[in-house]
């Protein structure tokens, strides 16, 4: 027996009354009530992993479409509820824009005992941080390397799994970064500081926003992280300014 899509029935609460083609920010906000841990970059990575396919604006931006919308809130209940990996997410609800034959996936049991895991979320109840997961093996079939390659970047702290063993989809970002920098001859440790100072700049960001997560206005408390995550975007942006700085230094001269 197949069961339904768990959370089904959240999916027109999800998006709203919204119509028309959605921005990727205004995605973000739509699932973020639901999906506290999703990002931007996260949305980015499912696309990239052919899970979602937004249309195109003459410009180049992506606009979802309600359908697109719904699908992802399906695959990320899919990943929280029943633990499921992008592969067998992908297998499940066909390509996107096709016709999606129903997820054959199973009814979340409990692990075995003795298992030294923690137990499969309940649909609907728990912590909603596993909602944007990946296990071991999937990250490095992904990112292409090997479980040596993958260790050493843990020692060195560039990544590294939660306590139950699964990866966030940034880290399989990371993983795919580094890979592409070792081919380069860039080993982890030279990473090590562009690490810590990524790690600097999100507690200067979590320290802007701290007043905000304890304001006694639900308003203000709920926008906390939309300041969060611009902060942390703005300090990429500033990042990419500094090194396009430095690699094309102004040669001309005042005499």
């Amino acid at each position: 027996m197949q069961p339904e899509p768990s959370g089904g029935a959240r999916t027109g609460t999800a998006t709203g009354p919204q119509s028309g083609p959605m921005s990727i920010g205004a995605v973000l906000r739509a699932l973020r009530a639901e999906f506290p841990e999703l990002t931007v970059a996260g949305i980015r990575f499912l696309e990239a992993e052919g899970l979602v396919e937004p249309a195109r604006s003459p410009s180049g931006g992506r606009r979802f479409r309600e359908a697109d919308v719904e699908r992802l809130g399906q695959v990320l209940r899919l990943q929280r509820d029943h633990c499921l990996s992008l592969r067998a997410i992908r297998e499940s609800l066909g390509a996107p824009g096709g016709a999606a034959p129903p997820p054959a996936v199973p009814v979340a049991a409990p692990r075995r005992a003795g298992s030294g895991k923690a137990p499969v979320p309940v649909p609907g109840k728990g912590p909603a941080a596993s909602a944007v997961r990946t296990g071991r093996r999937e990250l490095l079939g992904s990112a292409g390397v090997r479980e040596e390659e993958l260790a050493e970047w843990e020692e060195y702290g560039l990544l590294g799994p939660a306590e139950d063993g699964t990866y966030r989809l940034a880290d399989v970002a990371v993983a795919r970064l580094v890979a592409r920098l070792g081919r380069h001859g860039v080993e982890a440790r030279h990473l090590r500081p562009l690490k810590a100072a990524a790690d600097r700049q999100l507690t200067l960001a979590e320290q802007r926003v701290a007043p905000l997560r304890r304001h006694p206005d639900q308003r203000t408390r709920s926008g906390a992280q939309s300041t969060a995550d611009e902060l942390a975007d703005l300090s990429v942006r500033l990042y990419g300014a500094f090194m396009a700085s430095g690699a094309h230094p102004d040669r001309t001269r005042c005499d």
